[in-house]
């Protein structure tokens, strides 16, 4: 009798030895996938979702997160404005969870995406990673920066508008909006 409950004792000693290690097994594998999961990655798994994205220089960027890439995410406020948003510019974002295995990010950078807003012509607004504004008219767009024509959001960009020309680095974007 007291050999059976010796031996229960070491066999129930060695079942929770290795319930731990096992434990410890997964926790390390756990940390290990998290730990190469980008920013990028987790914020497309939020596609169809309203977040908040607080930016360098103070922004704050709200609405539903539309679309993402290489760099870069697109929120549409409830009025219908676009927010084409620079990961490298982002300081925190509400409610993300944990990314989705069915999403994907676009795999074009932030330059093809500005292109795309180049080709509409349409004014916008470029809030810069230090909390600066520039209104204008964005004309053409390099490896890693853009010409924008300022001029005032509510004008068209005609000479008599147009108030000055800059060059914008991808690296100083924190927000590009447009209506």
């Amino acid at each position: 009798m007291r050999w059976d409950r010796l031996f229960d004792d070491l066999e129930a000693q060695l079942a929770a030895r290795a319930r731990l290690e096992l434990d410890a097994e997964v926790a390390e594998r756990t940390g290990t996938e998290r730990s190469k999961v980008t920013l990028g990655e987790r914020i497309s798994g939020a596609v169809g979702a309203t977040r908040v994205i607080r930016l360098r220089g103070g922004s704050v960027a709200r609405g539903r997160l539309d679309d993402c890439g290489d760099g870069w995410l697109l929120l549409v406020e409830d009025g219908g404005r676009q927010q084409l948003v620079s990961i490298a510019a982002v300081l925190g974002a509400s409610g993300l969870g944990r990314p989705r295995d069915d999403t994907r990010a676009r795999r074009f950078g932030i330059g093809s995406a500005v292109r795309g807003i180049s080709r509409d012509r349409r004014a916008v607004a470029v809030i810069d990673v230090d909390g600066g504004t520039v209104h204008g008219t964005i004309d053409g767009v390099g490896a890693d920066a853009f010409d924008i024509t300022e001029h005032p959001l509510d004008s068209p960009r005609r000479a008599a508008n147009v108030r000055g020309e800059r060059v914008v680095p991808f690296a100083a974007v924190a927000l590009i909006s447009s209506s």
